[in-house]
């Protein structure tokens, strides 16, 4: 049985107000307090049919249910009766699987996929995804889409799903996308949108974190984050980790990266609240396991359910949660959106051993965590289907779920959904973003993507609108952002400068070419043609800014202040990085064609803020 207090509908409504964003490693609420997303799963939308046969015979679906291509259980409950469970359950947030096909499918369901819910006869799989995003978020859930597969062929493995691109362009995946921003824009209870649902390896290619080509998962992202928050700049942005590289052999490289890619090159948006990182651990994959458990893909690697439990915590901070450190480029929350384990029919003392020591790293660092599945199907004697799913249901509607008895998995739960964890108010935090210009532009000001091109023929990296630049990388394009102490802005029109007038101040840096905004501006953006300095995107501050300095070299070294933002993790790997204090500004840039240099930044002019 479960224990703890469960919300009412009304209740959970009024425990929250929507939009989400993010401060620091948190998820907060329109009022700047803690939202923790106890979620699950509700499975279904992104389709149940594994490939072969009849889409509507049992024997060719997952675990023998036939979704239909909507969430599961519609045709055994009223949809109420199903939600009074989530509530049940102890959640507050449900993230919504969809397959791309779902956005296009003007075909209406069979009656026989919705015959407990008749008012939504002759809807299509969309029509119904409207009514189940309406239902839960009257009900007080917060809902986050995802993106799941593209057709509605269940996941995973080398199922056509592999990638936001299988099977569709980039641009199309985008398109969706907005389509269904706009389509919720106004039900602030739809939170965010789960980008792409375990990105992995097909056939032939993988997936890549920073190459700029068409498998760049972590362009890609970006692009359609910002295309998300241009639309709809309330949304949460959820962005997974690479779920699986290389080929799984004993004897070829094979990883499955997660979010480890991040801690030297993350992502920055054009609303720095809003990004989310994702990832999902089960017992029977590892960090270099597929899970498969004979034929091909299956190798000899660990299994996360063979580790100890410190094996287990280290593997799953190096993997995910070290993403949640303060005061990095990368920090952010970070989301399990999925993990999950067999039910009443499991037997296995290590996967039940597993699931006690995960659910005691998410207790332990307050953790966001969404289980899969759900729901589920029952047979007519109450035998789940699929043991994972929390909530199954047989065909006369009678339920068989984890708040009932009998199932192994309900004290832990009980200790996930009920643990102790911040809650209130979260403080605001200073953020610190990279910006990459390894491959063209990253314009992550929505003031400048709006603009005229400010530098023509140079590549263009300009921070988010409420930050500056504080920090570059020499001879690889990065630079660092952040809004500590940041000065307000005053109305007018940002200056591009292209070269160095002396203000009376003298020269910081003889016989270097200088880039210097002019006085009471501060850089927030920066272009480089290849790697030499072209041109500086200054801001006007609202006040008068001091005119006094000092100057940072890094021509030899990194030159990066001690115990400032950012200095624990690199944002420039392999290059030497040059960092103002989390107190001042920059005010210059200093190069030269000398000594074979070809212009890369040799020395920042940093100014105090006050």
């Amino acid at each position: 049985m479960l224990t703890g207090t469960v919300l009412t509908g009304p209740q959970l409504a009024a425990s929250w107000t929507g939009p989400l964003s993010t401060r620091g490693r948190w998820i907060v609420d329109a009022g700047g307090n803690r939202f923790k997303l106890k979620a699950g799963n509700w499975a279904g939308a992104q389709g149940t049919w594994e490939g072969s046969g009849s889409t509507t015979d049992p024997a060719n679906n997952q675990a023998g249910q036939v979704s239909y291509n909507i969430p599961l259980g519609l045709d055994r409950v009223p949809i109420s009766d199903i939600l009074a469970g989530f509530h049940t359950l102890g959640l507050n947030a449900v993230r919504l699987p969809f397959a791309n096909a779902l956005v296009h499918d003007t075909v209406p369901v069979p009656d026989a996929a919705v015959t407990a819910n008749p008012q939504l006869k002759g809807r299509t799989p969309l029509q119904v995804l409207d009514a189940v995003v309406a239902a839960l978020t009257a009900d007080g859930f917060a809902v986050i889409l995802n993106n799941h597969t593209t057709s509605y062929r269940f996941c995973c493995g080398l199922d056509g799903n592999e990638r936001w691109n299988s099977g569709q362009s980039t641009q199309q995946w985008e398109n969706d996308w907005l389509f269904l921003v706009g389509r919720y824009k106004d039900n602030k209870r739809v939170v965010g949108a789960d980008l792409r649902n375990e990105v992995r390896r097909d056939t032939w290619n993988d997936a890549n974190w920073g190459w700029g080509d068409d498998h760049d998962e972590y362009a890609a992202f970006e692009e359609a984050g910002n295309r998300i928050l241009q639309a709809d700049p309330d949304m949460l942005v959820v962005m997974e980790g690479i779920n699986w590289q290389g080929i799984p052999t004993d004897i070829t490289p094979h990883t499955r990266p997660m979010l480890t890619p991040v801690a030297n090159l993350s992502n920055t948006l054009i609303r720095s609240d809003k990004l989310v990182y994702a990832a999902h651990f089960y017992a029977y994959t590892g960090p270099a396991n597929t899970g498969a458990g004979s034929g091909p893909g299956s190798t000899s690697d660990p299994r996360y359910q063979d580790f100890t439990p410190a094996q287990l915590a280290q593997a799953v901070d190096q993997e995910a949660l070290f993403v949640t450190r303060a005061g990095q480029h990368f920090t952010a929350p970070v989301w399990i959106s999925e993990f999950g384990a067999a039910g009443r029919d499991e037997t296995s003392t290590k996967e039940q051993a597993w699931w006690t020591g995960f659910t005691d790293i998410l207790v332990k660092n307050d953790t966001d965590f969404a289980v899969w599945p759900l729901v589920g199907w029952a047979d007519n004697s109450g035998k789940p289907q699929d043991s994972w799913a929390l909530l199954s249901y047989t065909p006369g509607g009678a339920r068989t779920g984890l708040p009932d008895g009998g199932d192994w998995r309900a004290t832990d739960w009980n200790k996930l959904v009920n643990a102790p964890g911040l809650t209130g108010p979260v403080a605001p935090a200073p953020r610190w973003n990279m910006l990459d210009l390894d491959f063209g532009d990253q314009i992550t000001s929505a003031r400048m993507l709006a603009q005229p091109d400010w530098s023509v023929g140079s590549r263009k990296g300009v921070c988010p609108d409420t930050q500056r630049l504080i920090g570059l990388g020499r001879g690889d394009g990065r630079g660092l952002c952040t809004d500590a102490a940041q000065p307000a802005q005053a109305p007018g029109a940002y200056v591009t400068v292209t070269g160095w007038t002396n203000t009376g101040q003298g020269d910081w840096a003889p016989g270097y070419d200088k880039l210097q905004c002019p006085d009471r501006y501060y850089a927030i953006g920066y272009s480089q043609r290849k790697n030499a300095m072209s041109a500086l995107l200054c801001a006007p501050a609202a006040t008068a800014l001091p005119t006094t300095g000092h100057v940072t070299w890094f021509d030899h070294g990194d030159n990066r202040p001690a115990g400032a933002g950012s200095t624990a993790s690199d944002w420039a790997p392999g290059y030497y990085k040059g960092q103002c204090a989390d107190n001042e500004y920059i005010a210059g840039v200093a190069d030269t064609w000398r000594y074979l240099e070809y212009g890369v930044p040799d020395a920042l002019l940093c100014r105090p803020l006050s």
